[in-house]
């Protein structure tokens, strides 16, 4: 052997030494890197979920331009419109008809025309009024056509029209004109002029139908905290019904309990030495009731939650697949967050959830407290759902989504990152048991979920919108109440209406009260609903006849006709309710979904309130009625301001008609009565006021679908639990070990918001 093949096996050798000692070193560290798995593929679907899609800018724009040269009027951009100019108020998606989307999805059926629905305000005209008009095809218009007595019997009256932000900035200027002729008292009682306090509106407009007159409620108005917990005692009463802004007027005025004529009478009370003035000081930012600013540095840092493989669902448009799941989401800008087409396993089990209305309905001894019911769809729950706070809001490693949006003006607009979709490890078991009988072993799931999250600031509050979807089948809707109270200045009896929450304050009881539409097709579109309760009946033993035995059964009963099925509110419902298909499982059991509500609703308007037919969904806690592509929404927008002869009325969809096999929706409500108390400062906390309901399945499997998840642990007493491939959970140390890569924080949501918001503001 020559000199040149020892050195050559010589560097083998110091190579493959080398290379050994290095795994030797690295073995049991984490990898370098975190190694993602492929991201979950469920089924090729060539875009059939953007049948549901929500419009993009683009289509928004389109329908605009085609609105502006095809209608033959002057269209104004409805964020500088007045009352008495014609404008497009907004611009959404239309919706297909179920039918035709089904036979498009399921039945090889051609595409339903994408069309827009387009919301115009007719003010320019001899009938003023507000008019809906179908746009299509998307992208390129070529139609529209007139909807609005189709949909609702008649022409929408033009009183009833949403205040826009243009009439609220006009409604300001009237306020502060009128509170320049009470000067002397401003300074005693404010230490104001009136240019520096927030305004607030209220709702309803009046007591009949026609009335625009809206009481607004004054504040102290500090920046970066919430106005809402400091009000100064005024409140103000404007007619705003003209359609020239020049002739609206202040009808009455309110301080500290007592009613004035006028600002000028208010000072002329004041300078007479008749009026009590409760003296308040302007609050400083440093020391202002209800701050959210932090009182101490920052702590350690909490847990965080990270795929260490990479996220198990996957995003693709509007449409999201998960472990057997498959869900298509939007957003309508008026009512929410809105869901079609839910698959599990390849099963349709709900065409559509979605949110229909939220009511906040109060209590005060002030006028503007006293006369306020809010109904955010009128507002804008979906458009007012800003972009959401990375590792607040949602999980720091969620995906999150853009949403747009073309409302009171003619440019589309964009909250980023509105919505968030994330895979949830809720640090409970889905299932387990540990034996210690006959033999030893455990097995277990842990409980991950699927969540689909906005959040909507309406004025003060924060509503949380969660869709979640479990490994068992079922589907969880939950709502959060945070934000801010309303409150009302605290004088007489205030008490008898709430609790007081600061030096001057009260913070007015009231209940939130929000509705959902959910379409269920259990098995197919086809399903009757059934129920199911305990009774007892008391029997002799049968073994000795001698004692007697109160032995429970199962009461079992099918409803027949929509008027045993609308359960009203607070009374009780029958344990077990499920929408139920035809076809048996493979125990011959009707394969079913149960809808079980959990809700702590306070008391719904008497029946013979004027405005009680505009939220008459309210009276029920849950209706099932046949679906009708003529009842598509629970309310509209158009009732808050003309809540004495609502555009729709819920109420009529109860007809007593059949509900045995027919198409089926579950109307659903869940709320919960307020009683704003100390710990409501500075803001209203999540836990314990969240309020939903479960679609679960009952009978529509054979076993509990959870036992095909990858995720599942087992091992017995005679395993070695360290080893990872008897057991999962011990690959552990390995798969998890490497931390993520974070994105760097960013935050864009004051970009689309005035600082002149469209609810009287500042």
């Amino acid at each position: 052997m020559n000199v040149k093949t020892v050195l050559i096996l010589l560097g083998l050798a110091l190579a493959t030494i080398f290379a050994l000692v290095c795994v030797l070193l690295t073995r049991g560290r984490a990898p370098s890197t975190c190694q993602h798995l492929p991201t979950e593929q469920e089924d090729t679907e060539d875009g059939q979920s953007l049948v549901f899609a929500d419009l993009t800018p683009e289509e928004m724009a389109q329908v605009v331009q085609y609105l502006q040269g095809n209608l033959g009027v002057q269209l104004v951009d409805a964020s500088r419109a007045k009352p008495s100019d014609n404008c497009i108020a907004s611009v959404d998606l239309q919706v297909p008809a179920k039918a035709e989307v089904l036979r498009f999805l399921d039945g090889g059926g051609a595409r339903p025309a994408r069309e827009a629905l387009a919301v115009l305000y007719f003010g320019n005209q001899p009938d003023p009024n507000v008019t809906e008009y179908v746009v299509g095809p998307l992208p390129t218009p070529v139609y529209h056509q007139d909807v609005t007595v189709q949909k609702y019997g008649g022409k929408v009256p033009y009183h009833r029209r949403p205040v826009t932000g243009k009439e609220y900035m006009d409604i300001n200027t009237l306020i502060r004109r009128e509170l320049k002729k009470a000067p002397q008292f401003l300074t005693t009682c404010c230490e104001s002029d009136g240019t520096d306090l927030a305004i607030l509106t209220t709702a309803p407009r009046g007591f009949k139908s026609g009335d625009r007159t809206t009481w607004f409620v004054l504040f102290h108005n500090v920046a970066g905290t919430g106005y809402y917990l400091s009000p100064v005692g005024l409140e103000v009463l404007v007619e705003h019904r003209d359609l020239h802004a020049s002739r609206w007027q202040l009808r009455k005025v309110f301080y500290n309990g007592r009613y004035f004529a006028s600002t000028e009478d208010l000072e002329q009370e004041f300078l007479a030495h008749t009026l009590e003035v409760v003296r308040l000081k302007k609050p400083q930012a440093d020391a202002v009731l209800g701050s959210m600013r932090p009182r101490y540095p920052p702590d350690s840092l909490g847990p965080l939650q990270f795929e260490p493989q990479g996220p198990r669902y996957s995003v693709r448009g509007n449409r999201v697949t998960y472990q057997g799941w498959s869900i298509t989401f939007g957003m309508n800008p008026n009512s929410g967050p809105r869901l079609f087409d839910i698959r599990y396993r390849g099963e349709r089990i709900v065409y559509e959830l979605s949110l229909q209305e939220a009511l906040a309905l109060y209590g005060s001894n002030c006028p503007g407290g006293m006369s306020t019911r809010y109904l955010d769809g009128s507002f804008g729950i979906g458009r007012f759902a800003y972009e959401l706070v990375r590792g607040v809001d949602c999980p720091y490693t969620a995906t999150y989504v853009d949403r747009h949006y073309l409302a009171e003006s003619d440019t589309p607009k964009t909250n980023q990152n509105s919505l968030c979709i994330f895979e949830h490890d809720s640090a409970l078991p889905l299932r387990r048991h540990f034996s210690d009988s006959q033999s030893f072993y455990y097995g277990g799931l842990r409980k991950n979920t699927l969540v689909i999250r906005t959040i909507s600031t309406l004025v003060n509050y924060d509503y949380i919108w969660d869709f979640m979807f479990h490994g068992s089948g079922a589907v969880e809707v939950r709502v959060h109440a945070t934000g801010y109270i309303s409150t009302s200045f605290l004088h007489g009896q205030g008490t008898n209406y709430g609790n007081r929450v600061g030096p001057h304050t009260l913070g007015t009881m009231h209940f939130h009260h929000m509705h959902y539409k959910v379409d269920l097709d259990v098995d197919g579109q086809l399903n009757f609903l059934e129920t199911q309760d305990m009774e007892y009946e008391i029997i002799k033993d049968p073994w000795s006849t001698q004692n007697t035995i109160e032995r429970p059964y199962l009461r079992r009963k099918r409803l027949e006709r929509e008027d045993e099925a609308a359960f009203p509110l607070n009374a009780p419902l029958p344990r077990y309710l499920s929408f139920a298909s035809p076809n048996p499982n493979k125990w011959g059991h009707p394969r079913s979904y149960r809808i079980q509500i959990i809700s702590f609703a306070g008391k719904h308007l008497p029946i013979n309130s004027s405005m009680e037919r505009s939220v008459s969904w309210g009276r029920y806690q849950l209706a099932v009625t046949q679906r009708k592509e003529e009842e598509p929404t629970s309310t509209s927008i158009y009732n808050q301001n003309d809540p004495w002869t609502p555009t729709v009325a819920f109420a009529n969809f109860i007809n007593n008609e059949t509900i045995t096999n027919k198409d089926l929706v579950a109307w659903i409500s869940v709320g919960f009565l307020h009683v704003p108390h100390a710990e409501d400062v500075p803001n209203t906390v999540a836990v314990g006021n969240s309020v939903g309901f479960f679609l679960r399945p009952y009978n529509y499997f054979n076993e509990d679908p959870s036992v095909d998840s990858p995720g599942s642990v087992y091992f017995s007493s005679e395993q070695d639990t360290r080893a990872c491939g008897a057991n999962p959970l011990a690959c552990l140390p390995t798969t998890a070990a490497c931390a993520p890569h974070l994105p760097p924080f960013h935050f864009g949501g004051f970009l689309n918001v005035s600082l002149a918001p469209p609810f009287g503001g500042v």
